[in-house]
């Protein structure tokens, strides 16, 4: 995970909204959740009040200037400085030592092919999940084991609303007016997790991504919800990976017709019985992209059918033709999460993502 560079000097601009978080002296917490309230600065949930003590030791676990500037975060332009991103991390409840991990995640996510832009604003319930890879993972304290996308882990869960609150504050991506997601989702809440590298059977994400494995590496996807994949029966690569493929080939889904990224959460069971049959990543990214498709005729019984996105060759083929969720077999992610029980889980990435950004 690299530290901060090609800085974009904005201190002028914080005052946009940074300087009334920043600005906050030791209050009444009571008093400080109305206020955030009223001005839009939480997600719902109760928030740690930012005050100049707070912000300062979370800036004291990076070796930058509060008033450095990762850049701008759409859709209001405003920069993300250092120091505001602190405040808001001091609000989500993280400890400075995670604080790293957020700024590495917010640097991410401003990476123009990750596409915020059009993703804030958005009716899919998308949001931004972070994996957390190599050393730090586990010094750290973040969780890749049972419940890994779920309550119970403060390193996880501050860290995701971290980038939340940010997206939220700094580029002003608030529901309804901005965030104009149709019903939302628990994701858009926290979403963050490490691999649960111990127990996969074959390389981690941050090193299939050409990164050494004693390098800390954060990656962020845009995507939905994970749906659930069950299978407690099969005891082979392609009973296993049938089931998975029937799931993420729902036409419901944004990959069904916009094509982009799938992240498969594959739980250590799977994963292993998997690897007993010989079988490694690549093996399971070719089955997926060849099993994971619908028939033309099948799409064109509703869904998102006829909309502008299409990719032109579709319309190419007859009704019968399967078509693929991803143009390329690697646009599949393997991530090996999760503790004892044979579920896995998929994730769909958003239409306008197509890939990961590893910081």
């Amino acid at each position: 995970m690299p530290g901060v560079t090609s800085p974009e000097l904005a201190a002028d601009e914080a005052a946009a909204l940074g300087a009334p978080l920043l600005e906050v002296d030791a209050v009444d917490e009571g008093t400080f959740q109305r206020v955030a309230l009223a001005n839009g600065w939480s997600d719902g949930l109760p928030v740690i009040a930012p005050t100049p003590e707070r912000v300062a030791a979370m800036l004291a676990a990076v070796d930058a200037s509060p008033e450095l500037s990762l850049g701008r975060v759409p859709p209001a332009g405003r920069a993300a400085t250092l120091g505001v991103i602190a405040a808001n991390a001091v609000m989500a409840g993280c400890e400075p030592r995670w604080f790293p991990v957020v700024v590495a995640a917010v640097s991410a996510v401003l990476d123009p092919a990750f596409n915020l832009e059009s993703m804030v604003p958005t009716t899919h319930p998308v949001s931004t999940f972070i994996c957390v890879n190599g050393p730090m993972a586990e010094s750290l304290g973040y969780n890749g084991g049972a419940n890994a996308l779920g309550p119970g882990n403060a390193a996880n869960a501050t860290t995701g609303r971290a980038l939340r609150l940010v997206l939220q504050n700094i580029g002003g991506g608030r529901a309804p007016d901005v965030d104009r997601s149709t019903q939302g989702g628990p994701a858009k809440y926290t979403y963050c997790a490490a691999e649960n590298e111990k127990a996969s059977p074959w390389a981690p994400l941050h090193v299939d991504r050409g990164f050494a494995r004693d390098e800390s590496v954060v990656t962020v996807f845009g995507g939905s919800a994970p749906a659930n994949i069950v299978d407690y029966v099969s005891s082979t690569p392609e009973g296993i990976l049938y089931t998975a493929a029937s799931t993420i080939a729902g036409t419901g889904s944004n990959n069904a017709y916009y094509m982009g990224q799938i992240v498969l959460f594959l739980a250590p069971e799977h994963a292993a019985t998997i690897a007993a049959g010989g079988w490694n990543k690549a093996d399971i990214k070719a089955f997926l992209y060849d099993m994971a498709r619908n028939s033309l005729r099948d799409l064109k019984r509703g869904g998102m059918w006829g909309m502008q996105f299409w990719p032109a060759w579709f319309t190419a083929v007859d009704d019968d033709h399967r078509l693929p969720l991803v143009v390329h077999p690697d646009d599949i992610q393997v991530i090996v999460l999760g503790g004892a029980g044979r579920q896995s889980c998929v994730m769909h990435a958003w239409t306008g993502t197509t890939t990961g950004i590893s910081r």
